[in-house]
């Protein structure tokens, strides 16, 4: 009977162990993707920030130009 036990008691050590390292590795991949999802959010966002900066430079260039012109005549 107390060898039935110690074995028993054996067994579920070794099976959380098992357990432990594949949440362990589940949890890797799952930081992985949340890199890359934030990677990618990163990317976008400078996209957005880029063209913007890009719209409102051109916007201001034309009004100076157009007040340029407008005092030369």
């Amino acid at each position: 009977m107390r060898l039935l036990s110690v074995l028993f008691l054996a067994a579920g050590t070794l099976a959380f162990g098992q357990t432990a390292g594949q949440d362990m590795k589940g949890a890797g991949h799952d930081i992985k993707g949340a890199a890359k999802e934030t990677g990618k959010a990163t990317r976008k966002t400078a996209h957005t920030v880029k063209s913007k900066t890009k719209h409102a430079v051109h916007k201001g260039s034309s009004k100076v130009a157009n007040k340029t012109e407008s005092t030369r005549k």
